[in-house]
């Protein structure tokens, strides 16, 4: 096994909030979030999600790592006419793992089979599921973290030894036969990779982690995006876009095309470093990717209790959240930036916490505890 370590309409949408002043500031938080700053894949997003995606790995920008081993692999793969070994993605949500499937099947010139574990419940799933592939082709399952114990264990025997085991009849009468089924590649994505268990992740070639974006690496995508949706944006405004787009190229293109909208509706153009910050402003979100919830979040943490450290429970019953979103969706990208740590006694604001928001630090204020908790860890 190889282990790869770490290296549409929105102009409406505010009006909307701007015309329903009873909304509570809880809900219009997690609808912001949920349609802006949100890594995961919304209604929005499909579409253009698909024809914004690359069709080869020469044009996939990022993961720079990640592709060179992919390129080798897939390259050796073709000479042997051989399938590629099983891939598992992980990593945050909107980084790219299904865009990285469908390049891996064009690049393997292989057909592409689309599930996600939770629909994968009966054992009937995954054998209509295996049993409609060819020889070659790829299966992608997002989600794998949610397949059902037996579905996971019928794709044991189909990983490592491309059968199907069935058992038909009752009692005296059952019998068992397998059944082979054309080699394929697995592909497997997931945002918890501690949630899959060692048994279905010991049958993966490769293990690889995709790492959030750099700011540069950013710039590039908003500008291909631009490209395609015809937006014309200056360096500068792609340099905003690119500093408030989180290392996530899902939220990237989302920020591209809320600028668009933003432009088109002001009938301005060129989208320069003015502009674009003007249009971002307008759906709360910083010069630094953070929208009202990051904020308050950090105005808790600094506020109310000095800075910590301070236990994710009481953390995100402060904020009305559960402990899982704030450590899902919030805190990895806090972490991320450098705003908060996670330490065994709790989370604590960093000085970079305290110049965001322009408080002072108390005198002396450093960070307390550099060992950090390991991760799942309950704090």
């Amino acid at each position: 096994m190889t282990i790869i370590p770490n290296n549409d309409n929105n102009l409406g949408h505010i009006g909307s909030l701007q015309s329903n002043p009873a909304r509570s500031p809880v809900s219009e938080r997690i609808s912001r979030r949920s349609e802006v700053l949100s890594g995961r894949q919304t209604v929005s997003d499909l579409g253009a999600d698909a024809s914004l995606r690359p069709a080869s790995l020469k044009e996939y920008i990022g993961q720079t790592r990640l592709k060179a081993m992919l390129e080798m692999s897939i390259a050796a793969a073709k000479c042997r006419g051989d399938s590629l070994d099983h891939v598992l993605f992980y990593g945050p949500p909107g980084l790219g793992k299904t865009t990285l499937a469908h390049v891996i099947a064009a690049e393997m010139g292989a057909k592409i089979h689309m599930a996600t574990g939770p629909s994968l419940e009966r054992p009937r799933d995954i054998i209509g599921l295996v049993h409609q592939l060819n020889s070659g082709d790829v299966l992608f399952i997002d989600e794998i973290h949610r397949l059902s114990r037996i579905a996971e264990e019928l794709l044991y025997p189909a990983l490592e030894d491309f059968v199907i085991d069935l058992t038909t009849g009752k009692g005296h009468a059952t019998r068992s036969m397998r059944l082979p089924i054309p080699r394929f590649t697995l592909i497997g994505a997931t945002t918890k990779a501690g949630m899959i268990s060692n048994a279905l992740r010991d049958r993966f070639g490769f293990v690889c982690r995709l790492e959030f974006y750099s700011t540069e690496e950013l710039g590039k995508i908003v500008r291909r995006t631009s490209s395609i949706l015809g937006v014309d944006i200056t360096e500068s405004g792609v340099a905003v876009v690119a500093q408030r787009g989180r290392g996530t190229p899902r939220i990237a293109n989302r920020l591209v095309r809320l600028v668009r909208d933003f432009a088109q509706y002001k009938q301005r153009s060129p989208v320069d470093a003015e502009l674009a910050a003007e249009a971002l402003e307008t759906y709360q979100v910083d010069a630094s990717g953070l929208d009202p919830t990051d904020r308050r979040l950090l105005e808790i943490l600094i506020d109310s209790y000095g800075g910590g450290p301070v236990g994710i429970d009481t953390l995100a019953a402060t904020i009305g959240e559960d402990s899982d979103t704030v450590e899902d969706v919030y805190e990895p990208f806090l972490i991320q930036s450098g705003l908060i740590q996670r330490t065994p006694r709790g989370r604590l604001a960093t000085p970079a916490a305290y110049r965001h928001l322009k408080r002072q630090a108390p005198y002396g204020q450093l960070p307390l505890d550099l060992s950090v908790a390991q991760e799942g860890e309950e704090l």
